[in-house]
Order: C-alpha cells, then sequence, then structure tokens
C-alpha cells in the first residue's frame, strides 16, 4: 500500500526542487542577461540583476563580426552526423552484447569505458597529426570521425542496458516466424526500444554539440561549430563580457529548445531503462 504524501511534504519537496533548479540554471540565466547589457554594466560593481540599460547592440557586433549561421550549421552536421553514425555502429553492437553475449562481453563493455577516463589531451598529438597527414583538419568530416569514436561508448553502453530490459522470448518468436537477423533488429527489436534510442541520440547530440576540446583543436574557420564561435570572443586584447554572454546566449539556445521540446521523450527512455 502506497504511503500517503502530506501537503507540508509536497511543499518542502517542492521548494527544494525550485531551489535546485533556479541554482543550475542561474548561470544560464546570468548569461542571458549580460548579454543585453553593455560593456560598462557587465562588469559593474555590485552587479545589475534587472535595471540596467538594455541593448540589442552586443548580438548586432557578434553578427557582424561572426557568420554565426555557417558556425551553426557546422554544429547540427557535426552533432547529428556524429550521433547517427554513433547509433548506426551501436545498435547492432548493442544487440550482439545483450541477447548474444560471450564470456569476453563484459571485458569488452568495461574496456569500452575505460577509454572515457583518458584525458583526451593524451591522444591530441597522434590524432591530430593522423588528421593533418590525412586532411582531415579543418573539415566536418574529421571532427564527425573523432565525435563518433568520442561518444560511441556511451551510445553503446546506454543502449545495451535499455535492451536488457526487453525480453529475449520476443526476439525468439520472431525467428521461429522466419525472421532474418536484419529483420529482427529492424523490425522488432528497434521499434520497442525507441524511448531509449531516443533519449540516446538526444543526450549524444548534447554532448557532441558542447564538445570543445577536440572542436577548437582539430579546426580553425572553414568547420568551426559553435564552440569555436565562443571561443573567438576570448582574445589578449581581454575578455568582452557582454559580447561573449551574447555569443554564448547564441550558441546555446537551439540546444535549450531542443532539450525542451523533447523532454518528455528524454524523460520517459531514462526511467525505461536506458541509464539503468
Amino acid at each position: 500500500m502506497a504511503r500517503k504524501v502530506t501537503t507540508q511534504r509536497k511543499l518542502i519537496v517542492t521548494a527544494i526542487a525550485w531551489t535546485l533548479g533556479i541554482l543550475i540554471f542561474f548561470p544560464i540565466l546570468w548569461t542571458f542577461l549580460t548579454s543585453f547589457k553593455s560593456e560598462a554594466d557587465a562588469i559593474a560593481s555590485p552587479p545589475q540583476f534587472l535595471f540596467f540599460h538594455w541593448t540589442t547592440e552586443n548580438y548586432a557586433e557578434v553578427q557582424s563580426r561572426s557568420n554565426y549561421l555557417s558556425h551553426f550549421m557546422n554544429s547540427v552536421i557535426i552533432s547529428f552526423g556524429s550521433t547517427l553514425i554513433g547509433l548506426i555502429i551501436a545498435i547492432p553492437a548493442a544487440w550482439a552484447m545483450a541477447f548474444s553475449p560471450t564470456k569476453r562481453t563484459k571485458d569488452v563493455l568495461m574496456w569500452m569505458l575505460s577509454t572515457k577516463m583518458m584525458p583526451p589531451v593524451g591522444a591530441l598529438i597522434p590524432i591530430y597529426l593522423l588528421f593533418r597527414n590525412s586532411g582531415l583538419l579543418d573539415t566536418r568530416t574529421g571532427l564527425v570521425i573523432v565525435l563518433t569514436l568520442i561518444n560511441l561508448p556511451i551510445i553503446v553502453w546506454m543502449l545495451y542496458t535499455y535492451f536488457k530490459e526487453i525480453p529475449g522470448e520476443i526476439l525468439e518468436a520472431a525467428r521461429m516466424d522466419g525472421a532474418s537477423l536484419m529483420k529482427e533488429i529492424v523490425y522488432v527489436l528497434t521499434p520497442m526500444a525507441v524511448p531509449g534510442i531516443a533519449s540516446t541520440l538526444l543526450l549524444n547530440i548534447i554532448l557532441a554539440w558542447n564538445e570543445a576540446f577536440w572542436t577548437l583543436n582539430l579546426t580553425a574557420s572553414k568547420a568551426a561549430p559553435l564552440t569555436a564561435f565562443i571561443a573567438s570572443y576570448s582574445s589578449p586584447e581581454g575578455l568582452f563580457y557582454a559580447k561573449l554572454s551574447a555569443a554564448s546566449t547564441m550558441a546555446i539556445a537551439p540546444i535549450l529548445i531542443l532539450g525542451w521540446f523533447s523532454q518528455k521523450q528524454l524523460v520517459r527512455g531514462l526511467t525505461f531503462g536506458a541509464v539503468k
């Protein structure tokens, strides 16, 4: 029998949730407000929260100084491309580990996870030299490849844990009905795993969108995504906080909107076993 939740307990939990939410999202709110300040107001002491002269000149200057749409398209192609390729590779791999495991399956999974523990700078020089010699520096193709490989362990792990929740008897029934391996994965397993695949897709798009280390070191101008767009406003001349905030707001707005509209699908996938 479920325990009755009192009104006082609901109020306390709600207050704690709102407090944590405000603390987590306050930096984003402050960045948004700073983007509408002049440079003098941005560094004013004490800080001005709402009562300042609002201006959009920072957005106009950022747009005139940088080609936002070019950086935006690079981010879209790199993040979505690397995630989709990762899913194409990871779905069969996760299926094999979940439904046809061997005695080495757990070792392989731990090895894949251990690659995320290595500092990225430890692999920078060899990857940079490989990219330079193969002509992949400052190309979308190169970034798609490297981000696919970086996020592949996470994609495999998430799909593997979700596939483990699906009863194997359903797949056995499909085989008895004459389904081939490809049809089993495409027409039986994938539709049942839509919530898990969707949450995996969204989380890895966010990871690829926010990736800064590799995008800053492997690009210059042609394939530079929005992370490089933000970094361009930190120069030896100083930090221009208002313009940097405007650039940051323009960079994070698309992914925040995507997360807002897909939050139900994301939560559904996470609670149905995607990261259990």
